[in-house]
């Protein structure tokens, strides 16, 4: 390609709102430009770039035996309906009607098309294992957008789709998944970890998500070096010392301007731990007439923990929660600041282990000023008992009970164990040897192709522009050209395209100033400069983009030198690859 005819083109400044230096030099270099808030638009180069991921993922998915299918991203609401989704996902979830009134959903996953159609194509034993793929646009009306690739509204996907007759197909389905992953990452040249997760809406019993570790990341990632527990903080586990003790009456005390937990613990002299803390949210619910409704839910931890609001979440089963007014948790009959679920009515009550299995905490009385001392979960409220609290830096492994580290995390891939909930939904049966109708086992498995980029381009790059690996790069070779009245250029051009070498060939009449700046920009992993005294000299300059050396290479053997740096680097990232098994 000749940088001349180009459609997109590089910028010296970074536009307003780049929150980090990858997402930055993806603007700068012209890889990606900026539609709408979460929406963009992939330019030749990045496009390039993404394409060849894609060409990763094909060649994995296809080695552990995908089909490579294409899905509608328009589905007709009624197959959300089936599995509930429609009701229980909330406003990321477009809906829409088409010209006749019909109920119509912008798919942000796959798993209910993808079972309405195995439902019609699978009705034996004899049809099964199956795995499905496709690498397809998805649209989620995320919130939040945030930091260019990495948290978008539209966005490609490649999810894949097992079946299987028995949850041993699964798991076998599932550990090829696993591996595949490390393989599709590792050729890309990302360093990821596997980290045990919390299902969400997707369902299922077990899940693990595949995070590159970096700053910018939302996810926090707990870790134990000592014996490899890995888990997102949503359902990080952690060993929690309780303090059962012989349960003594509860007393009444008076605790003026003591709202916090600090504060109480300060004007009573007692250690935060003694103290049971009410956090009040509103959750949003789905009656069985799939109408919404709100209700108050009462989260009781240990004072001196946290909560961590994914599992309060599931714990409770809301679809949604968010912080209640004062207005709100009076009209259930406690008070702000000094409130528990202690003669409260119409809620929901969650309580942490922590708090179940400690005795004589103090709570609140639910009257401005007071507290009740001594207070003990089944004799004074009851409520459901879950893990509910967040795990931290520095507590205790569950396991080992070696101190936790924590570190941020992005998500790039994800693999699910769905079992039945949606063949059971959308009617996906089939008959076993014996004669017998049983659902269908599934599995659920994608990886953001774009979000996957945009890690590379976090990894990959210095101050002065990208430095993508071979295997993603746009291209393999960045030509520049500093002489004029020279056919030269022009033909180490075509002969490196004949051999089947991919060159980006920067044939502008810029200054080479301009030049040098924009192959750092964009950063091929190799550079070739053809300059006036080199040239008269029968070579070339080459370099690697990674390196500030450079070397002369005679004319003559420009192409075979070529090719043996693109298998080095090739044979690099084969050699550095990280494979686990599950």
């Amino acid at each position: 390609m000749k940088m001349s005819q180009l459609f997109s083109r590089t910028l010296r400044q970074a536009p307003a709102g780049a929150e980090s230096k990858g997402y930055e030099f993806l603007l700068r270099s012209g890889f990606i430009k900026q539609l709408g808030a979460g929406i963009f638009t992939a330019l030749p180069l990045g496009y390039r770039s993404l394409k060849k991921i894609e060409g990763i993922i094909r060649e994995e998915m296809d080695r552990i035996g995908g089909q490579e299918i294409s899905m509608p991203v328009v589905n007709p609401a009624d197959i959300w309906k089936e599995t509930g989704r429609f009701y229980t996902i909330d406003k990321e979830l477009s809906r829409f009607k088409d010209r006749v009134g019909r109920d119509m959903v912008l798919a942000m996953t796959h798993e209910e098309a993808v079972t309405s159609v195995a439902s019609q194509e699978i009705d034996s034993y004899r049809q099964l294992p199956q795995l499905v793929y496709q690498i397809q646009t998805k649209w989620r009306d995320d919130p939040r957008p945030r930091a260019g690739l990495i948290r978008v509204r539209e966005f490609t996907m490649k999810d894949s789709y097992s079946f299987d007759a028995d949850q041993e197909g699964l798991q076998k389905q599932y550990a090829a998944h696993y591996e595949s992953y490390f393989r599709i990452f590792g050729r890309c040249g990302l360093s990821v970890i596997v980290v045990g997760s919390d299902s969400g809406m997707m369902g299922g019993s077990v899940a693990h998500e595949y995070m590159y570790l970096s700053p910018i990341g939302e996810d926090t990632i707990i870790l134990c070096d000592h014996c490899g527990y890995t888990a997102n903080r949503q359902i990080a586990a952690f060993a929690k010392e309780l303090f059962p003790e012989e349960m003594i009456p509860a007393e009444e005390v008076a605790t003026p301007n003591t709202p916090t937990i600090e504060s109480l613990a300060q004007f009573l002299d007692i250690p935060k731990r003694k103290t049971a803390k009410a956090v009040f949210l509103m959750g949003t619910f789905t009656g069985e007439d799939h109408e919404e409704f709100q209700k108050l839910i009462i989260a009781v931890i240990r004072g001196d923990l946290e909560i961590e609001e994914a599992k309060l979440q599931k714990a409770s089963g809301a679809k949604d929660i968010r912080g209640a007014s004062d207005e709100e948790i009076r009209a259930c009959g406690m008070e702000p600041g000094y409130g528990s679920p202690i003669g409260a009515g119409n809620c929901i009550v969650v309580v942490d282990d922590s708090a179940a299995g400690s005795s004589n905490l103090t709570a609140g009385a639910n009257k401005p000023g007071f507290h009740m001392m001594n207070t003990n979960y089944g004799r004074d409220y009851e409520g459901i008992t879950a893990d509910i609290a967040s795990a931290q830096e520095g507590y205790s492994c569950s396991i080992c009970g070696r101190t936790l580290r924590s570190s941020r995390g992005v998500e790039v891939g994800n693999i699910f164990q769905l079992g039945t909930k949606y063949s059971e939904s959308l009617d996906c049966y089939f008959q076993d040897v014996e004669g017998k109708r049983k659902p269908v086992i599934m599995g659920s498995y994608g990886i953001g192709v774009g979000r996957l980029l945009a890690c590379l381009t976090e990894e990959y790059h210095d101050d002065k522009g990208l430095m993508l690996p071979i295997t993603v790069a746009p291209y393999q070779v960045h030509l520049v050209s500093l002489v004029k009245d020279s056919n030269e250029p022009e033909k180490i051009y075509q002969d490196l395209c004949d051999a089947g070498i991919e060159v980006l060939y920067d044939d502008r009449k810029d200054s080479p100033g301009v030049k040098f700046t924009d192959a750092e920009l964009i950063g091929l992993p190799i550079q070739i400069t053809v300059g006036k005294r080199t040239l008269q000299e029968g070579a070339v300059e080459l370099s690697l983009r990674r390196e500030s050396d450079k070397h002369k290479v005679p004319l003559s053997d420009v192409v075979k030198t070529v090719q043996e740096k693109i298998a080095a680097l090739i044979s690099e990232i084969h050699d550095t690859m990280v494979i686990e098994s599950l």
